[in-house]
């Protein structure tokens, strides 16, 4: 990818205060001027992943459709990973509140909030509990609740991911390599994803091991499957008191690239009738991770947030 086929390419880290400490922020910038009213986008990741999920997306997108686009560590991932460990997806969201009211952002400046995984989840509970905040909310593979049948499988697939947590390497070599092997970027592998596995290995007397603090993520877990501050937001978006463009995009394939994905089809299905304000689709081709970190699905995510930019700028 060059500068000239991709806008957001300036790559800076900075540091938010929140409760107890700072929160790593990783930022993308344009390299010409984005066009009046372009949104800035906050990018939000997974369960036991970090900012560098989204260096595909940041640079699909087109040179003037949006202002900038900003990725926290969630606390307890990544160079978080050290602030008090309050999570659950209320305190995540505030963390997230707190990022975006630091921009300082111009009066009128749209915000487009996307989600990915349980930080999809982290975005319902933003835009209900921070509703000035938000204007237009995106839910890639997560956010809306799973149903019993589909919290079974999720929940076998996190425990796997949970030994990885727990697990220590000689090397961040021996740990990149994990990444590499993994099925679910078998026929996607890329200096992306390498990246991203080295940033997340973090050296310890004992070898090396994910940035991602396990305890945070069992909490988490938990608050994702069943937590009231889900449970109150994914209500309010159901009854349309959460007013903001909402966009659900599903990956038909799961962690390890196995069909029918965290959501089945008929679980997909009947969300037109729970949340008819949300426009539902289906993202070929892709997992669970290269719905955001493999190019085909970064291009569509990257589509979306340009056809969210336009209707806001339409709306103002």
């Amino acid at each position: 990818m060059t500068d000239a086929e991709h806008a957001l390419t300036r790559y800076t880290t900075f540091d938010v205060p929140v409760d107890g400490g700072d929160l790593r922020v990783g930022r993308w910038d344009p390299e010409t001027t984005a066009r009046d009213g372009a949104p800035v986008v906050v990018a939000i990741h997974g369960i036991t992943a970090h900012h560098l999920s989204w260096p595909f997306v940041a640079r699909d997108l087109d040179c003037g459709e949006v202002a900038t686009l900003v990725a926290p560590d969630l606390r307890g991932r990544g160079r978080s990973r050290d602030l008090p460990p309050d999570v659950g997806l209320a305190a995540h969201a505030d963390d997230v509140a707190a990022l975006i009211r630091h921009l300082d952002l111009a009066d009128g400046t749209p915000v487009i909030v996307l989600g990915h995984s349980m930080g999809g989840f982290v975005g319902l509970v933003l835009a209900h509990r921070h509703p000035d905040l938000v204007d237009a909310l995106v839910l890639i593979d997560g956010g809306l609740p799973f149903p019993p049948a589909d919290q079974e499988s999720t929940a076998a697939g996190l425990e796997l991911i949970k030994q990885r947590l727990q697990t220590s390497f000689p090397s961040a070599e021996a740990y990149v390599e994990v990444f590499r092997a993994h099925p679910a970027f078998a026929h996607d592998w890329s200096e992306v994803a390498e990246e991203y596995a080295r940033y997340d290995a973090l050296e310890e007397e004992s070898g090396y091991r994910s940035s991602a603090v396990l305890d945070a993520v069992v909490v988490d877990q938990g608050d994702v499957m069943g937590g009231a501050d889900h449970a109150a937001a994914a209500s309010a978006l159901g009854a349309g008191e959460i007013d903001v463009p909402t966009v659900f995009m599903r990956a038909p394939r799961g962690f390890v690239d196995d069909p029918p994905g965290l959501y089945a089809p008929d679980t997909v299905a009947g969300f037109a009738a729970t949340y008819p304000s949300v426009d539902v689709q289906e993202v070929d081709r892709v997992n669970h991770y290269t719905i955001v970190m493999g190019e085909t699905g970064a291009r569509v995510v990257a589509d979306t947030v340009r056809d969210l930019a336009a209707r806001l700028r339409l709306a103002h």
